[in-house]
């Protein structure tokens, strides 16, 4: 059975072919019972989208796969540590375990700074380089009311 030195072996082999193709230097690898659910390499560039990184993208294809959103059985193994977006994602979807290669500063050198983003995060919204405008209105609490009655009717 494959072990976690093979499955992040595979993350930087797909981060290594991602570049090759005109990808981003990140890949990842989601895995179950020492199973391989899915796997990508970063496509933002290819995809013109600034979600598509490798993490998401494996979050994606595991979830649709097993047919939930819930990938707590799952350990994800990335080249490289994950950057803020996709570690809030790792959090959403259960996912319990990570094991990274690189690391953030790593990232950094070769150009990809989330240094900005994390520090962001920390600041009252009304503080933030991007306006963050809270308005309220009765219709948006409305909606988590509707929610919470129909949570109970739903399987998951």
């Amino acid at each position: 059975m494959p072990d976690d030195i093979s499955f992040l072996s595979r993350a930087i082999e797909i981060a290594s072919a991602g570049v090759d193709n005109g990808g981003g230097p990140f890949g990842a690898v989601i895995t179950k019972d020492g199973e391989i659910l899915s796997e990508s390499c970063n496509m933002v560039v290819l995809n013109h989208d600034p979600t598509a990184h490798a993490e998401m993208l494996a979050i994606r294809e595991a979830a649709a796969r097993i047919g939930t959103f819930d990938l707590h059985e799952c350990t994800l193994y990335a080249s490289c540590e994950p950057c803020p977006m996709c570690l809030g994602a790792i959090y959403w979807s259960g996912i319990r375990k990570v094991i990274y290669a690189s690391d953030r500063n790593d990232a950094e050198k070769a150009g990809f700074s989330d240094k900005m983003i994390y520090e962001e995060i920390d600041l009252d919204p009304s503080e933030r380089r991007i306006p963050f405008i809270r308005m309220t209105d009765k219709g948006a609490g409305e909606v988590f009311r509707k929610w919470k009655n129909m949570d109970d009717k739903i399987q998951y």
